[in-house]
């Protein structure tokens, strides 16, 4: 990790602001680990060191919502020193990490050591989610005000989804009295129970085991029944279908405590990626319908989908070199989260300031972190990027432990050139 600089100019940098929804040439003066000053300020200061950005973007650093470290119970997949590797090269600069760990994270033991390990191993900020019932199985809910004073930014049972909804209610009942934050996966169990493929002619031309889409969106009728009676405060971790939308709009304009979120992958991907039972296009929930994926991108572009994260799932060769039905499911993208975004903007999809505003900015202020901004007194967590620098996806220069991304060698768009983390650079040379 390089040291800090006492005081240091980014300069000539085309800073993209989601908080202003701007994207303009200007500059940022670092120090103490804070932005300092912007703009005709920043430049007016005498600083210790001068960096010129050479015209390149300059954004607030990734938050992501929904990475899973493989820590404790199955390092060999991902470590917490490798994980935090990968976010530092992607532009990430805040994980947030899933419980859904071997053990689970449901106690604050398991809690405390996770959070030892990434502060010992992390060049990027590190916080944690905690299981919402034990053992993630939906039949008692963990102690849910220790695991807060342990450090728990959230609780969610992640794609393990409670059955029993008077368990959930009450869950949510005592989260919304200790304002803790529920993160829940939507899918109706007993519809999607199986299924690798969405429902629909491709399915069936594959012979694959497939959801209907109304499984996602009879999970998301349950849960906002359940939030208008708790009033809890909410966040869907993949809403991923056309049909979920409709009932997401209303429960918002209802005023509920709700927030939304979508995986990269289900913004750039859709059905036909898996026309070859090409097992690393294997995610949970299935690649979508063209259409719902066009959905999806029109929901994040107006805001009411409000959260992009990378859903980062390291898997190893063996779980993966399966036939399609029995393979594991899930997906590396740290690294990859940044690039494919990128797509979206490229097609004229999303701007840059819309884009950062779901990457960085909504997941920051969901959470209560004062980073995802650049303005004055906010964190140095940046990030440098060349939106048009174009390369072929290597799989095996990838700095995760495990390789399996759906975009191996594909062609891409936007390098990461440097990230900071306080005012720390933790990847990049010097720009």
């Amino acid at each position: 990790m390089t040291q800090p600089l006492t005081t240091f100019l980014l300069s000539n940098a085309r800073l993209i602001d989601p908080e202003a929804g701007t994207e303009e040439p200007g500059s940022l003066l670092i120090g103490g680990g804070k932005i300092l000053a912007t703009g005709a300020e920043a430049e007016a200061t005498l600083a210790g060191e001068v960096i010129d950005c050479r015209g390149l973007c300059l954004a607030p650093g990734i938050v992501d919502i929904g990475v899973k470290v493989c820590e404790p119970g199955e390092r060999h997949k991902e470590s917490f020193g490798t994980a935090g590797a990968s976010a530092a090269a992607g532009g990430v600069t805040t994980i947030v990490t899933r419980p859904d760990t071997d053990p689970p994270i449901d106690n604050p033991e398991t809690l405390e050591f996770v959070s030892r390990r990434a502060r010992e191993d992390s060049p990027v900020k590190v916080l944690h989610m905690a299981a919402l019932t034990r053992g993630r199985e939906g039949r008692v809910m963990t102690e849910i005000g220790f695991l807060l004073d342990a450090g728990a930014v959230a609780f969610s049972d992640c794609d393990h989804v409670i059955t029993d909804t008077k368990v959930l209610s009450r869950a949510l009942t005592y989260a919304r009295a200790r304002g803790a934050l529920v993160i829940g996966h939507i899918q109706e169990p007993g519809l999607s129970a199986g299924a690798c493929a969405t429902t629909g002619k491709f399915a069936a031309l594959r012979a694959l085991p497939a959801a209907s889409p109304m499984a996602e969106r009879m999970g998301i009728d349950r849960d906002i029944s359940l939030l208008e009676m708790t009033g809890a405060s909410y966040h869907f971790d993949q809403v991923t279908t056309a049909r979920a939308l409709p009932p997401l709009e209303r429960a918002k304009a209802n005023g509920l405590d709700i927030t939304a979120g979508v995986s990269i992958h289900h913004l750039t991907l859709n059905e036909y990626d898996v026309a070859d039972y090409r097992t690393f296009f294997k995610v949970k929930p299935p690649l979508r319908a063209e259409e719902d994926r066009k959905a999806v991108v029109a929901a994040v572009a107006s805001g009411l989908i409000d959260i992009i994260s990378s859903m980062h799932t390291p898997q190893d060769e063996e779980s993966k070199r399966l036939p399609f039905e029995e393979a594991a499911s899930g997906a590396v993208a740290l690294e990859t989260l940044l690039p494919a975004a990128m797509r979206l903007v490229h097609a004229g999809d999303l701007s840059l300031p819309v884009l950062f505003r779901a990457l960085s900015l909504n997941p920051a202020k969901r959470l209560g972190l004062d980073c995802g901004r650049l303005a004055k007194g906010a964190p140095a967590d940046l990030v440098l990027f060349d939106p048009d620098a174009p390369f072929v996806l290597d799989r095996f220069k990838m700095k995760s432990k495990s390789k399996n991304t759906p975009f191996d060698s594909a062609r891409m768009q936007g390098r990461v050139r440097a990230t900071w983390v306080n005012g720390v650079q933790v990847f990049g040379d010097k720009p």
